[in-house]
């Protein structure tokens, strides 16, 4: 990463440089054209600051080890749209131990729910540790017994959200049926009341996905909790001074078989549960946090979720995938929980932890090794021109490129509408 401290300038690429499917991870199409597009070249060190002002992120040190950190970054470039990823990190204190629990969430259709998720998930996964621990008083609790209590306790976070709104109704789901929309309305839009009700419903209209972590007060131990489409990567320093490079994470969405095969299975004779790779024809992770629609009979969108002011403007988009719900759950909120031993005897050696969205694998495509590579190398190295405490901040810049021109069009890109996914990203050292 050399210095440059070039001026400014616009560049007009060739058509092939900056045809949309060139830009690493672009969701644009043809119909976002015309093409090519220019963007601003920015020297190195510009194009370091903007990204750094551009991204929202943290760092943290915990336990007793200086070599213990964790740092994370959230990134959308494009200046008419706030990100729906969202990050948490913190140090949960339980009995006077320190547990480290780090996580990201994918949000979609809006982001109601991820901010739910991401401010309190932590706070759940605290209180489930305080309980579990204080059963087993003096001693450690067995492995097995912290991921069952990691995956209910998630099942139960996601009840919670359709079930804080059928308790608004006497008799659920069949009393709100049976009652007028006006009345319904007047429940669920108390905007002039503080709007609790209201807030609990529109969590019933989002979704996310969800990749949590946590990691004991001793790093003996990794839990992993995955919902989704993140991905959780270990990169490992090993004695014959080489990496080793393991993907921790499977995809829950129409790429996975076992997955397509899951939901058909769970719903037989339903052509329609699983279309062009994605749930009820409609959307594409196969496990999420939140998702009501798709969880709940369609008459707890029909009658509840219709009523909400403001809420759904146009019905019908949601009507196309309504109309082959005949037995929900579509999506499944059961996390895939898995626990690794951390080696000891082995904490002299380097160990990372990469949690990341969706927006990090594609704009690192089939390139993904090579990139983590790439910024270990530079981690490495005293003559990078980028030193930052944050790990996950370096690790982005080597995904959008890891050059100043290419970070510069994944910066500036003259687009009116997004060009790229969002983008989060936790390094945590282990």
């Amino acid at each position: 990463m050399s210095v440059d401290s070039g001026i400014s300038r616009q560049v007009q690429p060739s058509a092939s440089q900056a045809w949309y499917d060139d830009i690493p991870g672009s969701i644009c199409g043809p119909e976002d054209g015309p093409w090519p597009r220019s963007f601003t070249s920015l020297g190195a060190t510009e194009a370091w600051n903007k990204l750094s002002e551009t991204v929202d992120h943290q760092s943290m040190r915990y336990g007793t080890s200086e070599r213990w950190h964790a740092s994370a970054v959230n990134f959308q470039p494009f200046p008419g749209a706030r990100s729906q990823d969202r990050y948490a990190m913190q140090r949960l204190d339980i009995g006077g131990q320190m547990w480290t629990f780090s996580a990201v969430f994918d949000g979609h259709l809006g982001d109601a729910t991820v901010e739910h998720a991401a401010y309190h998930m932590p706070i759940i996964m605290r209180e489930c540790l305080e309980a579990i621990t204080q059963k087993h008083g003096s001693h450690v609790v067995p492995p097995p017994l912290i991921a069952d209590m990691f995956s209910s306790a998630i099942q139960r976070f996601d009840d919670a959200i359709a079930n804080d709104v059928l308790e608004l109704f006497p008799g659920g789901l069949q009393s709100a049926m049976n009652m007028p929309d006006e009345k319904i309305h007047s429940i669920l839009n108390d905007h002039m009341d503080g709007g609790q009700n209201f807030k609990k419903a529109r969590l019933c209209m989002y979704g996310t996905t969800a990749l949590v972590a946590l990691v004991d007060p001793d790093h003996e131990n990794l839990w992993l909790a995955n919902l989704g489409d993140c991905q959780g990567v270990m990169v490992s320093d090993t004695a014959n001074q080489a990496w080793n490079f393991e993907i921790l994470t499977t995809v829950h969405n129409g790429e996975n078989r076992r997955e397509v095969e899951r939901v058909k299975s769970e719903h037989p004779g339903e052509s329609g549960c699983v279309v062009d790779g994605r749930v009820l024809g409609a959307i594409a992770p196969f496990r999420c946090i939140g998702d009501t629609p798709f969880k709940q009979p369609p008459e707890f969108t029909r009658r509840i979720l219709y009523n909400l002011y403001p809420g759904y403007q146009d019905t019908s988009p949601w009507e196309e995938f309504l109309v082959r719900n005949f037995t929900p759950p579509y999506i499944s909120s059961i996390p895939e929980v898995a626990h690794y031993p951390l080696n000891s005897s082995q904490h002299s050696l380097r160990k990372y932890l990469i949690l990341c969205s969706d927006g990090f694998t594609d704009i690192c495509g089939n390139s993904q090794r090579r990139v983590i590579e790439q910024w270990l190398q530079n981690v490495d190295s005293s003559s990078c021109s980028h030193a930052t405490s944050n790990m996950a901040l370096q690790l982005l810049w080597q995904g959008l490129g890891g050059d100043p021109i290419s970070v510069s069009r994944a910066l500036t890109l003259d687009l009116d509408v997004p060009w790229l996914d969002d983008i989060s990203i936790i390094v945590q050292s282990l």
